[in-house]
């Protein structure tokens, strides 16, 4: 009764410029995200009213040597959330729980183990591969469509990056992070104007 969200948010996706004119277009449309370490599962990923996060990872995973990203653009767009997974909502938690619980039960009886959260490398601090969070919340989809409900998106906070100050609770690259699975929640595609 009260976890009705806004109307609509502003997501923005870090991608390369070629597939973003492709996108605006509409020769074709985002690509969802499908790895095993997803922080929110399957989903095509953007980062709530978040333009210059967006930039920096565009601009971070152009210089990976397997970057499909030549020239980091961004794409802004109009989202709906429909039926949210929203992980800054209480009974959304309890209800992930839930979902980790029954997935660990299920995975003991056939004498298998969970998957853990873990680091890319030696200087991943924030353990970004997060195969536990991304089989938990598959799982809760599951669930989910089993009872009859189904998920147009996952809604997630993530303190991630350095202490923003010395003792501080914030780091340099909190935010908050959209999985949008339902690809009829994009109601709306543009380019993000820059100050003037």
């Amino acid at each position: 009764m009260y976890s009705t969200k806004p109307t609509f948010v502003y997501g923005f996706h870090g991608l390369d410029k070629s597939v973003a004119v492709d996108i605006l277009n509409q020769k074709t449309d985002f690509k969802p995200s499908k790895n095993s370490y997803d922080w929110l599962g399957e989903g095509v990923y953007f980062w709530e009213d978040n333009y210059k996060r967006a930039k920096e990872y565009a601009q971070v995973a152009s210089k990976r040597k397997d970057s499909k990203i030549k020239e980091p653009f961004v794409l802004g767009a109009i989202i709906d959330l429909g039926n949210c997974l929203d992980l800054l909502d209480q009974k959304y938690l309890d209800f992930l729980k839930i979902a980790y619980d029954s997935l660990k039960k299920e995975l003991e009886s056939e004498g298998k183990s969970l998957p853990t959260n873990s680091a890319f490398g030696p200087h991943d601090f924030d353990f970004k591969k997060r195969e536990l969070d991304c089989a938990v919340i598959r799982y809760a989809h599951q669930l989910a469509e089993e009872a009859g409900e189904k998920f147009d998106s996952v809604r997630a906070a993530f303190w991630e990056g350095e202490k923003l100050y010395p003792g501080a609770g914030f780091r340099t690259g909190n935010h908050i992070q959209l999985a949008i699975l339902n690809p009829n929640c994009i109601k709306g595609v543009f380019i993000p104007r820059q100050k003037v």
